[in-house]
């Protein structure tokens, strides 16, 4: 399955909330849903009742939204959470929160998820002093995350870095400023993930 590439605006109306897709845009009354908060399309106000099925793959398609996940990627990420020890939807949800673009984003480094995994390919960034332009690539306790040494002088960091300087760093975080890169303390926790996902939900439809 291709990545979605149309009117990110148009994912958020369709979920009918905010996924900060667009970064501060979405802080802004140009925020799509702010303006109009229905589904897109020719029924879109039209109010459907969703069956049980319903409800739990919009919450999947929404989850997949906020981290830019696509579909075999998303499976395979659950696959990963099922085997591990612990319950499944908090796993997944870690899972996604260890990728290197929203690793990217929670430093600040991006001022969206996708903005972010567009740096990480475009290679931006190093772990552990070592080039990485995967946007999957799942960091570790104690792996260093950092802006590469001739990439610093870029427009969109430095907007960025002054933009969210002021954004609150995860606790699993820990953001260098004055090298431009940050330190994995620990795996996110379920408590750490601010996005609104009920994840069993995500669970129960995997396991039909």
């Amino acid at each position: 399955m291709s990545r979605y590439k149309e009117e990110q605006c148009r994912i958020c109306r369709r979920e009918g909330q905010k996924l900060f897709l667009k970064g501060s845009r979405c802080y802004t009354d140009k925020c799509a849903i702010s303006r109009r908060n229905y589904a897109p399309g020719e029924h879109g106000q039209k109010k459907a009742k969703l069956s049980e099925y319903g409800i739990q793959l919009r919450e999947k398609q929404k989850t997949k939204a906020f981290y830019g996940v696509r579909e075999n990627q998303f499976r395979k990420y659950f696959e990963m959470a099922s085997a591990k020890k612990g319950i499944t939807g908090e796993n997944l949800l870690v899972l996604l929160e260890s990728r290197l673009d929203n690793v990217v984003y929670r430093l600040g480094y991006g001022s969206s998820r996708p903005q972010a995994r567009l740096l990480v390919n475009h290679g931006l960034f190093e772990v552990n002093g070592r080039k990485v332009s995967i946007p999957s690539y799942l960091v570790k306790p104690g792996d260093v995350v950092k802006v590469r040494e001739n990439k610093k002088d870029k427009k969109v960091l430095k907007e960025n870095i002054e933009v969210n300087a002021s954004r609150p760093m995860p606790a699993w975080l820990e953001r260098n400023p004055e090298d431009l890169s940050g330190k994995v303390v620990r795996l996110a926790s379920r408590a750490d993930v601010d996005i609104p996902v009920e994840e069993h939900l995500i669970v129960e439809l995997y396991s039909k």
